[in-house]
């Protein structure tokens, strides 16, 4: 297209910039205004996005029927193919009345639906069956309708992984997509950054009647090194700080770098990280699960050393006639958030899972009648004496306590 031609839209649409991938979008726009083709507009938050179906609508045979921007992202789930399709009568509470839709109320016109990626899969399955024939059902109702409607769509989200993840239809991707249109990010558009600062800066000072701030050089270098991760919604918006805040008109790098960020912000469309390409936790449950086969795994070896610890305990009983220590069941093992090993709860603990946890090891050959002395030796150690507590800790009376210290000797 020729420059003059690309100039004059500019004008029309108060488009400001001369970088390549603004006109070539701006030229795609143009060139496929003519036709009924679906169009799909990708690009990052806050580029413009919502001017190029404008462009399309003002330069199509239909230009003189209606025109609708729908954000997608902004409707409720529950009501979004109400909006759309529209509804009759009675069909949910507070259908008073017949409605006949974005898509009834734009037939013969055009419907720019922003943010598409928010669709709910059912919703896709209906935008599709529009796409592909023209047809739609109302909630509620059972007639079939027919629409004649030029599609326009936006998204920040990248579609493709969106599809991988099943949360966006293929199918439907594909009809969106017949002509796609990119918008580059502000961060690619090299000097515009400072041209759409100066026409930021102009409109408030026309609409405030103050002083316009300008730049100095230095100033114009930090403002095109930045990453501009809102683009040019985030550009405006600090423009209009430095207009009202700033007691300097002329505005250098070090009054600018004051308003401009310092935090590592994303540039890229909205996604989810993958490590090394094959593996996402994508959402917590599924750290939870990870956590939680963890946990099972280290329950069920606990498990084991107690069964093995028990069994070796009968053992060294065999057939002697001894106290019996009281076991009347295991402690059940709770599965808790990650965090240090702390002791087991004393009104949980019997004897057998009591000598599991200490740390240190007793010698293969050591008699019961030992091990019951050294149990409650170290039970005395850690209530400090208390005899009480100390036999709370091991699971016995307190006669059976008293008993046994008379019998070891350790009643002194």
């Amino acid at each position: 297209m020729k420059t003059s031609e690309l100039q004059t839209i500019k004008q029309r649409y108060n488009i400001v910039g001369n970088c390549d991938g603004l006109n070539h979008a701006l030229d795609v726009a143009l060139q496929v205004a003519p036709t009924d083709l679906s169009v799909l507009i990708v690009g990052e938050s806050g580029v413009g996005k919502e001017i190029i179906p404008r462009v399309i609508h003002d330069n199509s045979p239909r230009r003189r029927e209606k025109y609708f921007a729908i954000n997608c992202g902004s409707i409720p789930e529950g009501t979004i193919d109400s909006e759309l399709f529209g509804h009759i009568k009675g069909s949910f509470t507070g259908a008073i009345n017949d409605s006949p839709g974005y898509f009834g109320v734009a037939n013969k016109g055009t419907l720019f639906l922003d943010e598409v990626g928010e669709l709910p899969l059912a919703t896709q399955a209906r935008l599709l069956r529009v796409l592909e024939t023209g047809e739609y059902i109302p909630v509620g109702a059972t007639e079939v309708r027919k629409t004649d409607v030029r599609i326009v769509a936006a998204t920040n989200v990248n579609i493709r992984q969106a599809i991988s993840e099943g949360r966006f239809r293929e199918d439907l991707y594909y009809r969106l997509n017949s002509i796609p249109i990119q918008m580059p990010p502000l961060r690619e558009r090299g000097e515009d950054i400072v041209l759409l600062f100066r026409l930021f800066a102009l409109q408030m000072a026309e609409k405030y009647k103050m002083d316009r701030v300008v730049l100095t050089e230095d100033a114009k270098q930090l403002l095109m090194k930045y990453k501009w991760p809102g683009n040019v919604r985030q550009l405006k918006n600090i423009t209009e700080q430095i207009s009202v805040l700033s007691t300097e008109r002329s505005i250098t790098s070090e009054i600018l770098a004051r308003f401009i960020p310092q935090d590592h912000e994303t540039t890229e469309l909205a996604t989810i990280h993958r490590e090394n390409g094959d593996h996402s936790f994508e959402n917590e449950r599924e750290i939870l699960y990870k956590i939680l086969f963890e946990l099972r795994g280290n329950v069920n070896d606990m498990r084991r050393e107690m069964g093995a610890m028990k069994k070796r305990l009968e053992e060294v009983q065999g057939g002697k006639a001894v106290t019996p220590i009281a076991t009347e069941s295991l402690p059940t093992t709770q599965i808790a958030p990650i965090q240090p090993i702390q002791p087991i709860s004393p009104a949980l603990v019997d004897a057998e899972a009591e000598e599991y946890i200490e740390p240190e090891r007793e010698p293969e050959n050591l008699n019961l009648n030992d091990l019951s002395k050294t149990m409650l030796e170290r039970a005395l150690e850690r209530n400090h004496g208390n005899r009480k507590k100390a036999a709370q800790e091991l699971g016995i009376s307190d006669r059976t306590l008293y008993r046994r210290l008379k019998q070891y000797g350790l009643d002194k």
